[in-house]
Parts: structure tokens; C-alpha cells; sequence
């Protein structure tokens, strides 16, 4: 690939490097607890859902394919990136950034399902997920993170443009408005870690990206939960 990013050596020199309880940097860490409450929140609602019956939030069975990987991911995400700030490194940043790409995977696949087509995005589901994991696969063994890059900010700008112009076939579609403001909110934040550590040393920007996110993910389980086909 003739375009580079390298993982700047700094990023992991995170603002709050407190110790609480013996758990090392324990702000950044623990707040991954909001990724673990949220993915197992979704993938039990997908739970009950399949023996809903007739009042399923999915037209077809099959819908609920790309939320099933969505939920996994994120309780992958509060795996790997609890022990990516146990002790930060580019080794450990791998396993943080796997199940992430896997979860803008899904989220991607479902959006083109809701949205556009719904054998497309079902389809569409397993390319992305390799295309997701092999992003970071590359990044391990070239050190070029341009893959991810893309695969992140990619498949955000694809979602926005999708749900911009194509209605959803189910109610409460407003809700990835809310979800995508959340998570550019998130990134913001995470730019910021320092900054906002500064007012009065409390919590820092990347522990706010977390919880942040997270409720991002919330936002989404909260609109399967509501919908209803239209």
C-alpha cells in the first residue's frame, strides 16, 4: 500500500495513569466495563428476541445476523482494551482494535441491510468482517495502520451516507443520528484525554471516550428494542 500511518509511540501515554485497588491505570481501564454492560445487554435482547415469535424486532430471522456480531464485538472491545491499559503497548493494542473493527464491520453490514437491501447487507456481512480483522492483521505485520484507518472512518462515513439517504425499513431509524454523534463526540473526547484530565484531575478524556461510546451502543440497542417494521 503506497499511503503509511505508523502508530505513533505517544498515544499510549494516556493522561490518568492512577492506580486504584491495584488495578493499573484504572480509569481507562474499568470504563471498559460500560462496553461489557452494553454487549451483553444487546446480546441478550437478541436472545429473547429469537424466541419473541410474531413479536420480533427482525422482519426476518436472518436480520439479526450483523447485531449478533455487533453485540460480540463490543464485549470483545471491553476485553481487549481492559488489557490493552492494564499496560499499554502496540502488542496489546491488537487485541483492542480487532474486535473494533469487527463491530464498524457489523454495524456497516446492518445499516445496508435496514437500509438499502437486505440480502446486500447480509451478504456483504463475512467480506467485511475479513476485510475488518484483516485491517489490523496488516497493521501487526507491516506496521501500516492505513488499513484501519480506513476501515474505521470508512465504514462511519459510509453509515452517515447511508443513513442520510436511504429511509430505514424499521421505526426509531432517527436514532443512528444520535449514535454517530456520540461516537464522533467519543473521538473528540479521546483527542482531548489530557485536556480534560486537567480540570481538576477527576476523569480523563480517553475514560470519557469509553463511556461515551459505549452509550453509543446503548443508543443502538435502544432503537432494536423500540422498532417496529414500517
Amino acid at each position: 500500500m503506497g499511503y503509511r500511518i505508523v502508530q505513533d509511540p505517544a498515544y499510549h501515554l494516556f493522561a490518568d495513569g492512577r492506580t486504584l485497588l491495584g488495578i493499573a491505570n484504572a480509569g481507562d481501564t474499568l470504563s471498559n466495563l460500560g462496553f461489557l454492560v452494553a454487549g451483553v445487554a444487546g446480546l441478550a435482547f437478541l436472545l429473547r428476541d429469537r424466541h419473541a415469535g410474531g413479536s420480533s424486532r427482525f422482519v426476518a430471522p436472518a436480520e439479526s445476523g450483523p447485531w449478533w456480531a455487533l453485540f460480540a464485538a463490543i464485549v470483545l472491545t471491553a476485553i481487549g482494551s481492559a488489557w490493552y491499559h492494564l499496560s499499554p503497548d502496540d502488542a496489546r493494542l491488537v487485541w483492542d482494535r480487532l474486535p473494533m473493527s469487527l463491530g464498524f464491520a457489523a454495524l456497516l453490514a446492518a445499516t445496508v441491510s435496514e437500509r438499502i437491501h437486505k440480502e446486500w447487507g447480509l451478504r456483504l456481512l463475512a467480506p467485511l468482517l475479513l476485510l475488518g480483522g484483516g485491517s489490523i492483521a496488516w497493521w501487526a505485520a507491516t506496521g501500516n495502520l492505513a488499513p484501519y484507518v480506513l476501515m474505521q472512518f470508512g465504514s462511519l462515513a459510509a453509515v452517515l451516507a447511508i443513513v442520510i439517504k436511504f429511509r430505514s425499513r424499521y421505526s426509531h431509524g432517527h436514532y443512528m443520528f444520535g449514535v454517530l454523534a456520540l461516537y464522533a463526540a467519543a473521538k473528540a473526547a479521546e483527542a482531548l484525554d489530557a485536556w480534560i484530565y486537567g480540570f481538576g484531575g477527576i476523569v480523563s478524556g480517553h475514560t470519557v471516550k469509553h463511556l461515551l461510546a459505549a452509550a453509543g451502543v446503548l443508543g443502538l440497542l435502544r432503537m432494536l428494542q423500540l422498532r417496529s417494521p414500517q
